[in-house]
């Protein structure tokens, strides 16, 4: 999730304060990728016998830009360079690119590096037992909301009973739950400590120049080691990597590494070589107030009551004999039996077989244990399960990869991390400008609320479709040949380009495939669109663009587990309950699109206009496979169209619209089955 990097420059290092600098510096922006939401840096300096800690609610491109970050780069290095040439003294740095999750970024406290029982670490992860942990040791005084605060606390706890570093980091792994890539500096140890139960961490080594540079992912070594001419610095560089449930502890005067296992059946009880400093490093918090680019609105006055459920009305609609669609479905038509011509047309699955898909991907199976897929992985439920199927079916070594636009829930976040931690999966999350992402949606919503029609409702989410660009882009990085998609068959929604009067192709895997015809009809429909509401023309439109692009016409050559693997409800609900822990939400009795923020407020204005959702679709697509009767499927219909306040509410405050005047102008808009 976060990107978090460091480096160890022992005696003899070669390096210059220019040459760190820019190191430094390259690192954060290459980071930034990761978290775009805050930045930190902690810097040990032995001569000056401290550990500074800088941190802010600024992107890091934005941070290494500031005077007030200069400054303290200067200052926190002073002594250990003569003059700014020559290293004279070592000394080791962590830093951080965050993306949100527990705690807000407006409290400096919970923007990383975090200090506490005389640690600083930074951490990539979410623990989500970190309430249970903090009720379980009442010996420990919670200061923070961060979720690393306890790691920290755990592993300090065990360093002061006597235990190795190893033992200590074992100990603190087992009693959390999640997922953790960590970087810590210690005030009375020159040791930097990395531990990870993922596998998130990579680093260059360079033994013969005493220099350590650490990273979450191998891709932004690779790209440090030619944009800052690392091989002229430190000679021959070579990425390595951190495997799941493994740790590196740096000696800070030498550089010199040590790897240790925290695998259960692998504990590594080796003592610590490490001198205890006497006295301890002080750390000092130099942070200081920089203006932040976060706009959240508080809607505290929002009233439930608001959101309308027509359900009476609704279920008067003449509805499909077989299926649950309504006759304000597009393009619907019903024969002489009663039966729509979305049931007529319908194409049963043909599911492939586990064992056919053992055999296609054995190809790619790498014997080395490095990764050899990319699986897209939004937090969701079929996501998770195909991530659970790669992993313990398949074999395979994957890595998982989330697009973050800004409306990935932190329970999705949360429920992603319980499945990377207890599998031991390496978590690339790309993360978009997320402050400009949302107010791009609300850019969107605002203009669809002066001339709505239902045909432009994907417009909310066009900023998540850029996910098919990086996935590409990750697949070439990484040099792996495999991209897993784990796309539920039963989502199709034509629905969606049928408002936009694009009728149905029955048969068609993907309403990416559609013709190119179709592709230029859809393009025609919006451009009338912006023409008619001038609204739409906003700061969104080169991203809309964007997303279309990614969309429609870069390739989409991935595997989708799901055409091998028939998709059960129950045994998917019962794995990733039972086995992971997986959260729900409460404010549903379905596992269905809880991790997306946005689904809860489209689907809101579908059910409340049209008189349907995406889940009649769905629901539909199950009784047409012979998964749910009509009767079940109409029952589930009913109880999971009802409007999710929580949800709701947390969507319009994100983007930055008031809850009541929203919902108010949703409703007062002409409900298509009142016409009927």
């Amino acid at each position: 999730m976060c990107g978090i990097f460091g480096l160890v420059a022992g005696v003899d290092s070669g390096l210059t304060f220019k040459d760190t600098r820019t190191i430094v510096d390259r690192l954060f922006v290459l980071s930034e990728t990761r978290g775009k939401e805050s930045s930190g840096i902690a810097v040990k300096n032995f001569p000056l016998g401290e550990i500074g800690v800088f941190k802010t609610s600024l992107p890091a491109s934005a941070l290494v830009r500031t005077k007030e970050y200069r400054g303290f780069f200067k200052k926190s290095l002073d002594g250990c360079f003569s003059g700014e040439t020559q290293l004279c003294h070592p000394f080791s740095l962590i830093a951080h690119a965050r993306l949100v999750t527990n705690g807000s970024q407006e409290n400096n406290f919970n923007n990383q590096p975090v200090n506490k029982s005389g640690a600083v670490a930074v951490h990539n992860g979410i623990i989500v037992n970190v309430d249970q942990l903090w009720s379980r040791h009442r010996e420990f005084q919670r200061e923070y909301e961060v979720d690393t605060e306890i790691l920290i606390e755990l592993l300090c706890a065990c360093l002061r009973c006597g235990a190795t570093i190893p033992q200590a980091a074992y100990e603190a792994f087992q009693m959390i739950e999640g997922a953790a890539s960590v970087g810590m500096l210690f005030d009375d140890r020159p040791v930097l400590l990395l531990i990870t139960n993922t596998g998130s961490l990579y680093y260059i080594h360079s033994a013969g120049k005493n220099v350590l540079i650490f990273s979450s992912e191998r891709y932004i070594l690779e790209s440090l080691i030619t944009t800052a001419h690392l091989p002229q610095l430190l000679g021959p560089c070579t990425v390595k990597w951190v495997r799941p449930n493994e740790g590196r502890m740096i000696d800070e005067t030498t550089a010199a590494l040590e790897s240790f296992s925290i695998h259960a059946n692998q504990r590594d009880g080796r003592g610590c070589t490490h001198a205890i400093l006497q006295p301890p490093l002080q750390i000092k918090d130099r942070s200081r107030a920089l203006p932040s680019r976060v706009q959240i609105l508080s809607s505290s006055s929002a009233d439930p009551s608001l959101l309308e459920y027509n359900i009476e009305e609704i279920n008067r609609l003449k509805r499909c004999s077989r299926c649950l669609l309504p006759e304000t479905f597009p393009f619907i038509i019903y024969d002489k039996d009663g039966i729509c011509n979305y049931c007529r047309n319908y194409q049963p699955q043909v599911i492939l077989g586990l064992e056919e898909l053992k055999t296609l991907v054995s190809r790619y199976r790498k014997t080395t244990g490095e990764p050899d897929c990319l699986v897209t992985f939004s937090g969701g439920r079929d996501s998770s399960f195909g991530l659970h199927l790669a992993a313990r079916e398949l074999d395979l070594t994957p890595i998982a990869y989330t697009y973050d636009w800004g409306m990935v829930t932190d329970l999705a976040r949360r429920n992603q991390a319980r499945l990377c931690g207890k599998l031991g999966i390496e978590h690339i999350l790309v993360s978009a400008d997320i402050n400009r992402k949302r107010a791009n949606i609300r850019k969107n919503v605002e203009a669809w609320l002066k001339s709505p029609s239902l045909g432009t409702v994907p417009l909310f989410m066009a900023g998540d479709k850029q996910y098919f660009y990086y996935a590409n882009k990750l697949k070439k990085i990484n040099r792996i040949d495999l991209v897993i998609l784990c796309e539920n068959p039963l989502e199709k929604t034509d629905f969606k380009a049928g408002f936009c009067g694009i009728a149905p192709t029955f048969g068609g895997a993907h309403i990416y495939t559609m013709s190119a015809a179709k592709k230029l009809q859809m393009v025609g429909f919006y451009g009338r669109q912006y023409l008619n509401n001038p609204a739409y023309l906003n700061q969104s439109l080169i991203d809309t663009v964007g997303a279309f692009a990614s969309y429609y016409f870069i390739p989409h050559e991935y595997l989708n587990i799901y055409k091998y693997v028939r998709w059960e409800e129950k045994t998917v609900e019962r794995t990733l309950i039972g086995e992971y822990k997986w959260e729900i939400s409460p404010d549903t009795q379905t596992t269905w699109r809880i991790g997306d923020g946005t689904a809860p407020f489209y689907n809101y204005i579908y059910s409340t206009i049209s008189g349907f959702s995406e889940i009649d679709t769905f629901r539909s697509n199950q009784i047409r496979e012979g998964m749910l009767s009509r009767e079940e499927a109409m029952q589930a219909v009913n109880e999971e169209n009802k409007p999710r306040f929580e949800s709701i509410k947390w969507y319009l405050d994100t983007i930055g619209l008031e809850f009541n005047s929203t919902i108010r102008r949703i409703n007062s808009f002409p409900k298509l089955y009142r016409n009927k």
